[in-house]
């Protein structure tokens, strides 16, 4: 019989140790932990992992084709093909002399020395053992490489190939593109992708690294013109050549890897972002002192409704005793750190009380914690502290410091004028007389954690331009290498993002195969189709893994471009985003959410002992169907996951503080797409959505904020608070729906006219325009005349000159009274 012991009313009581409870606790946290992603956010994958995406797996067959090529040529320079043996010296000769070969008319010889210069760039496979040995000579080649000048050599073959005709015609006069069809442009993109890829890899450890100079000067030369333009804006024109159907036969994988990888290696990734933000705020005059959000969200822990403890001891309870106890609610923080013990709250909870879906919320019988208590004081009624419980290290608190915009200070300091005093000072934000004190406080809570974006400054600067043009000095621009991107593409930023969009939605996986969609497929389908049941499930990996590469690669250049332009002008990022709303993006990126997101980051599509270099280093084992998936260890697809990441992230920036565009999030229904992806057990990705979520929760009605109560304190717990934002309720004057279009159309009109002054030579206003009044200099203007004026030359001699009475004397004379010498000279232009 268990010993019970008696309380003061002399009801039993089962006797429970701390230390079960604690044993109970911990297994049911690690339960809910197991199923937490470790995927850590970044600028890209591994090297070895970003290197292998490049191939696809019916693309083995040419690396064979590479070597061959290789061994011949090192024949007809006497020369044994071994790459290794070779001193440094004989090593660079061979590299001169395949460049000589890059510019004969022959192409065969032309396209024979480019796979050279391919097998180089890949390692020299076949005389290494090891993984580690092959990235080492990739390395070592690749530096040897730029310093004798293949990169700009191999950007001009591939001029020639994109300018190739011939090639483009037969491709479109076939039913279905396959590899055959583009191998040589293939060739040439791989030799550059791997030189950018190395070099990118260089960069993470410049300051010890002994190419720091080739680094330092490869990412000069990416924004300086190759030839007549930019690669990045040759690489961005392939795709759109792609997309209108001129060109079909463009392997739009490997292209759309290269433009990534340009634009992350010229403009920079996550730590150059961090540090311009900084430099920029400094110069502004701004306060630097901001949390990173990435940086935050990777201390955060994923929320789930896991099984807790105290559903544990409640069904215990049940079973034994059936008594019903009142519970109370236990906070736990968002925040995965060790020392944050867990706190209790005196309010009651109902016992038809849910769970929270934000943090795991555990609730706790009474009369365990009864107990507890009983177990941890001594005889002195003093908490007992047992040697290895873990101190409190800090308070408990929210991961982000509240913020407030200027907008929201003015606001409360209208409306609070118009209750206590009777009337609104316009544009005064200091007088606070009549005011009561809890409101002055409020006022002084609000400018203490004021948050001035660049972006606000730098519409103020626009603005003060606009309203003093002569008085207001616009300063010379800046030439950072995303100035210098964006001025190149910003004549044809409507087609490269439409064009973009177009592969997302080909490559998405909820898109149904139509005649009409863009065929992405060029680059992965071999020339003969697969006649047996393993091949063809090895091409059916291959095409879904082709497609997942496409959606990482695009999601990452958009997320790129809008970060970058963003950082340094924000109607430069207004312009790229207000075209991707044009396109569609908002309801592309929902219906590519709107599937099984944990199937889909789950799915892995690859085949490790097919990746290249394990292809085709060492002996090769007969690849059969029970040894697919071996070397493949992660429960979850990197790539899978950074790309939902990257579109949610999107999403965000596009719709962040646009009522318009908040409502197409409404109206395409995206509450319930949303919420399924919180099943995802990243803290990233669910605070991406719960941003989302967030700023559309005004508008979605009363009844669902009833009825999703777990999403709406998810939301409180880790999402930025914004002081005075009522976001949970619907009774904001922003939820009205009548200005939004207005509001959309005075932002087209900035930033038009922003490009219109900083790109153009078009003048503002045509009243300020100078005008050259110097007979000399108007005489000698060379005007072009039409032939319809050739024509009728003599009928315009007898209207305009002989029928009319002119004292030129008179009119040709400046300081003659009424003189029409301006109205003389504007005559002769026109």
């Amino acid at each position: 019989m268990r010993d019970v012991a008696m309380d003061a009313n002399g009801n039993g009581k089962r006797d429970l140790p701390r230390i079960v409870l604690q044993q109970q606790i911990m297994s049911t946290e690690e339960t809910s932990k197991s199923t937490d992603l470790d995927f850590v956010y970044d600028d890209a994958d591994k090297h070895a992992n970003e290197i292998a995406e490049l191939y696809s797996y019916s693309e083995q067959s040419e690396l064979h084709v590479n070597l061959t090529a290789f061994e011949e040529q090192m024949e007809l320079y006497k020369l044994r093909p071994w790459w290794q043996n070779l001193s440094e010296a004989q090593q660079k000769s061979v590299i001169y002399k395949l460049l000589d070969q890059l510019e004969v008319s022959n192409k065969q010889l032309r396209m024979k020395a480019a796979r050279c210069i391919l097998y180089l760039a890949q390692g020299c496979w076949a005389e290494v053992q090891s993984d580690e040995e092959q990235r080492e000579w990739t390395r070592t080649n690749v530096m040897l490489l730029y310093e004798a000048g293949i990169f700009p050599a191999f950007v001009e073959l591939l001029n020639i190939e994109i300018t190739n005709s011939r090639r483009a015609a037969s491709a479109m006069r076939k039913i279905s593109v396959s590899l055959d069809d583009s191998t040589d442009l293939r060739v040439i993109l791989s030799v550059l992708y791997i030189i950018t890829e190395v070099m990118r890899e260089e960069m993470k450890n410049l300051e010890h690294s002994i190419y720091k100079n080739n680094v330092e000067s490869f990412k000069e030369d990416l924004i300086n013109p190759y030839g007549e333009e930019l690669l990045i804006v040759k690489l961005l024109g392939m795709v759109t050549y792609f997309c209108s159907g001129a060109a079909p036969h463009f392997p739009m994988k490997k292209v759309l890897l290269l433009l990534w990888k340009l634009i992350l290696v010229s403009l920079g990734g996550i730590d150059t972002l961090r540090e311009l933000k900084k430099q920029y705020r400094e110069e502004a005059g701004l306060d630097t002192q901001q949390e990173d959000t990435l940086e935050v969200a990777r201390t955060m822990r994923a929320s789930s409704p896991p099984i807790s403890a105290a559903d544990l001891i409640e069904t215990q309870n049940q079973k034994k005793n059936h008594r019903s106890y009142r519970r109370f609610l236990m906070k736990q923080s968002s925040l995965d750190e060790p020392g944050l013990g867990m706190e209790y709250e005196g309010a009651e909870m109902g016992n038809n009380t849910t769970n929270n879906e934000g943090d795991d919320n555990v609730f706790m019988n009474q009369a365990v914690l009864t107990q507890l208590r009983t177990y941890c004081q001594n005889e002195n009624n003093q908490p007992q502290i047992r040697p290895d419980t873990p101190q409190l290290t800090k308070g408990k608190s929210l991961p982000w410091t509240p913020k407030v915009r200027q907008k929201d200070v003015d606001t409360f300091l209208e409306v609070s004028r118009l209750k206590f005093v009777g009337y609104n000072l316009e544009g005064d934000r200091q007088s606070l007389a009549g005011l009561p004190q809890p409101i002055l406080e409020g006022v002084n809570t609000l400018k203490r954690h004021m948050y001035t974006s660049l972006a606000e400054i730098q519409i103020q600067k626009e603005e003060q331009m606009l309203r003093n043009p002569i008085s207001t000095p616009r300063f010379p621009i800046r030439q950072t290498p995303t100035e210098i991107v964006y001025h190149a593409i910003l004549p044809f930023v409507p087609q490269y993002m439409i064009a973009l969009l177009k592969i997302l939605l080909a490559a998405a996986p909820t898109s149904k195969a139509k005649t009409d969609s863009t065929n992405i497929m060029a680059d992965v389908l071999p020339g003969q189709m697969p006649m047996t049941v393993f091949q063809s499930m090895k091409l059916g990996i291959d095409v879904s893994r082709h497609k997942e590469i496409i959606v990482k690669a695009v999601s990452a250049i958009l997320l790129l471009l809008l970060k970058h332009f963003k950082l340094n002008h924000i109607y430069q990022f207004e312009f790229m985003s207000q075209h991707l709303v044009f396109a569609n993006c908002i309801p592309l990126v929902l219906k590519f959410l709107n599937q099984n997101i944990l199937a889909y980051i789950e799915t892995k599509n690859v085949i490790p002992i097919l990746d290249f270099p394990m292809c085709v280093i060492g002996d090769q084992t007969d690849v059969a169907l029970d040894n697919l998936e071996i070397g493949d260890n992660l429960p979850y697809s990197w790539r899978n996951v950074f790309s939902c990441i990257n579109l949610l992230r999107i999403l965000n920036k596009l719709t962040k503080w646009k009522h318009s565009r908040i409502m197409m999030l409404v109206v395409f229904k995206s509450a319930p797409i949303l919420k399924r992806t919180l099943k995802v057990r990243h803290a990233m990705m669910q605070l991406y959505v719960l941003k989302l979520l967030k700023m559309q929760t005004r508008y979605l009605g009363r009844q669902w904020r009833k009825t999703n109560m777990k999403t709406i304190s998810a939301i409180y717990a880790k999402v930025r608070h914004r002081l005075n934002d009522d976001w949970a309720y619907g009774n904001d004057l922003e939820a009205r729906p009548w200005d939004f279009q207005v509001d959309e159309c005075v932002l087209r009109s900035c930033v038009d006219r922003f490009n219109n002054l900083r790109y153009t030579n078009i003048p503002k206003d045509k009243d300020m325009e100078p005008v050259d009044n110097s007979v000399t200099s108007v005489l000698g203007v060379n005007v072009e005349l039409s032939d319809e004026f050739k024509q009728h030359y003599e009928l315009w001699l007898q209207q305009e000159v002989f029928q009319r009475s002119i004292n030129w004397d008179e009119l040709l004379d400046p300081e003659a009274p009424g003189s029409n010498f301006d109205v003389f000279i504007n005559y002769i232009l026109l």
